[in-house]
């Protein structure tokens, strides 16, 4: 990347930017060029990487503009979600390590404060901005600091209630805090919901446009008596809006408003930016701006375009590359097919229709399939009310974005023991995502709740048997299974009882073999790793109920045992068996494998796996050092 200097090309304005105060030093009629260029590059180093495209195209005029305008990094710019960040790590000194995004070693796909003083605030999740975004503006006030604080959040994080709570604290406050609403009418499905129907009024409302763009002007004109209304202007817009009916909910909330403007006319968000900069209190800018904006199959299609792998942006139309083996998700879309014909059988997402397979039974059952929004919290809790009526609620959900809803899962569902099923998709490692998307938790969390029951498929015809029996059960049933490929069927024995265990490969002489307890996407990695190996290989199935009457048998048949799985390894569920066969006395020596305490940084699925110890070569190296532990000389 070439520095700032005089004989760099004028025209080249990309190349002149290693960090905000280069970019600072452009002309406003520069930023056009510069954003057409930015978007360019972005489109070429995400076709090579993979990662989200749509969402950071469709900020990049806004991204120049925050640069722009405010002094970062003093100022705080906290992004929401953080993956419409791209264009933000390349204006701030990442833009050479963009060709490392999420692989190994490189860029996170979202913002992190150990990458850069640029960004304050770590994301992932959604709906995180406006709380910590207002935690730095109170901050600032009470170390009697003045730098900004603002906060970068769309439409589709907008339906969390977090935010909302952020909202109507900051109101309360009165916090020199500035919310930037960008507007793009999506999340990663389409937005549903009232607010969105709210926002729509305020965009199309030609009342709202016209008291907005023409207001002060008219004011403007009008000589001494305008100068007086102009100093109340705002008191007087909010009247006339009022008494029109037009109000915003945010400046119900104590927000004073202002949009909706074009999020892609940079001299305006320049402009409008300025003006708010020099304004405190609570404030929030509306801006409309179209996902994948500048890339013409992400603008007709920003739902497949959220988050692509590699690809060809001249020649290849399809982004994501199809393969034949299917994936866990469509075995569980296949599930849900055959569970049309069910009137009682509903199912809800939160703002995951594509991403959790459901898009078929959407379109055939619009009237049974409910998206309600970045909402996990309610989306649980809904389940349960729709439970206690006699239907069978799916909450189709990511584990990662389960985490945000576990006390639902406990008091709503559990405690009143509601027949909900929770199909948990994303369990484990998720690889270039990293340690916020991994669902690394589930299995530690649920096997504490009562009355939970808790399925860990390792097949497809697992995976079918598990979700049939949750839609029949009488009490909540959780399904976990993983991202990538999904077996078939792995074959052995078929489970003796609905709860239990299979035995997937028997060792010969068990008195000279190990016994291998693994659980969900281990079972074929224990396979695979053991198969020179003296060992027998169970496939637990459930994670709880435990089928203790045909597990302990086994355990003490053979020379040791060893449990793998890919969640926690404190408080899971090898530290369940471990501890319970303790109890009993049964000491044989015994390994656990699962995840580390620590976050697994993103890489490869692959990549996380080898580093914690789980991929099938680490496993037949540890299965083969603890088998001549365990076996007499």
């Amino acid at each position: 990347m070439l520095p700032l200097s005089a004989d760099s090309n004028p025209n080249d304005l990309l190349n002149l930017i290693r960090l905000p105060d280069d970019l600072r030093r452009l002309s406003k009629r520069q930023l056009p060029q510069l954003a057409t260029q930015l978007r360019a590059e972005l489109i070429t180093l995400v076709a090579q990487t993979g990662g989200h495209l749509a969402a950071n195209l469709g900020v990049i005029e806004l991204t120049i503009a925050l640069h722009y305008v405010f002094n970062t990094p003093d100022d705080r710019l906290v992004w929401d979600v953080g993956h419409q960040a791209y264009g933000h790590k390349m204006l701030t000194g990442r833009r050479e390590a963009m060709s490392g995004l999420r692989t190994r070693d490189g860029l996170s796909g979202f913002t992190r404060r150990a990458e850069s003083p640029f960004d304050p605030f770590g994301a992932g999740h959604s709906s995180t901005s406006i709380s910590a975004a207002l935690g730095m503006a109170a901050a600032a006030k009470l170390q009697g600091k003045h730098h900004h604080a603002v906060a970068i959040i769309g439409d589709g994080a907008l339906t969390a209630g977090q935010a909302f709570e952020a909202l109507n604290h900051a109101g309360e406050l009165k916090a020199n805090l500035l919310v930037v609403l960008n507007d793009n009418e999506m999340s990663i499905s389409k937005n549903v919901g009232a607010l969105n129907q709210h926002l729509t009024r305020l965009r199309s409302n030609p009342v709202v446009n016209k008291l907005r763009q023409g207001g002060q002007t008219l004011l403007s004109q009008t000589g001494p008596l305008g100068e007086i209304l102009n100093t109340t202007r705002v008191g007087f817009r909010d009247g006339v809006k009022h008494l029109l009916g037009v109000t915003s909910l945010f400046e119900e909330l104590g927000f004073q408003y202002f949009g909706p403007i074009d999020g892609h006319d940079l001299p305006l968000l320049v402009d409008t930016l300025e003006n708010l900069r020099h304004q405190s209190g609570p404030r929030l800018l509306h801006v409309v701006t179209q996902k994948g904006r500048g890339f013409n199959p992400a603008e007709l299609d920003p739902v497949r375009y959220h988050g692509v792998g590699k690809f060809d942006p001249k020649i290849e139309p399809q982004p994501i590359t199809p393969t034949t083996s299917k994936t866990w998700t469509q075995g569980f879309s296949d599930w849900l097919e055959t569970q049309c014909h069910k009137p009682e059988v509903v199912v809800i997402t939160p703002a995951m229709i594509e991403g959790s397979g459901l898009a078929g039974f959407a379109a055939r059952h619009p009237q049974r399939c409910f998206d309600v929004g970045i909402a996990e919290q309610h989306a649980v809790t809904f389940a349960g009310g729709l439970a206690t009526e006699g239907l069978r609620p799916v909450v189709a959900i990511y584990s990662t974005f389960l985490q945000r809803a576990w006390d639902q899962v406990i008091h709503d569902i559990a405690l009143q023991n509601l027949p909900v099923l929770f199909a948990v998709d994303r369990a484990g490692l998720v690889g270039p995502d990293g340690a916020t998307h991994a669902g690394s938790f589930d299995l530690a969390f649920s096997q504490a709740i009562p009355n939970l029951n808790i399925a860990v498929p390792a097949d497809a015809k697992e995976l079918r048997a598990a979700l049939d029996f949750g839609i029949a059960a009488d009490a909540p049933v959780l399904v976990r299974y993983p991202r990538g490929e999904c077996p078939v069927d792995l074959g052995g024995e078929a489970a003796r009882t609905p709860f239990g265990l299979r035995v997937r490969r028997m060792a010969n002489h068990p008195a000279q073999s190990l016994l291998i307890v693994a659980l969900g996407s281990k079972v074929q990695t224990a396979l695979k790793a053991s198969t020179d190996l003296a060992a027998t290989i169970v496939d637990l199935r459930w994670a709880k109920p435990i089928d203790w009457t045909a597990l302990l048998p086994m355990i003490h048949q053979h020379a040791g045992w060893l449990i793998i799985e890919e969640g926690s390894q404190l408080g899971g569920i090898g530290a369940t068996l471990i501890a319970h066969t303790a109890e009993l006395g049964l000491c044989k020596p015994v390994r656990h494998l699962a995840l580390p305490d620590q976050f697994i940084e993103h890489g490869t699925r692959g990549e996380c796996l080898t580093d914690c110890g789980l991929d099938e070569m680490s496993l037949n190296s540890t299965m083969t050092d603890f088998l001549r532990q365990v076996l007499p000389a």
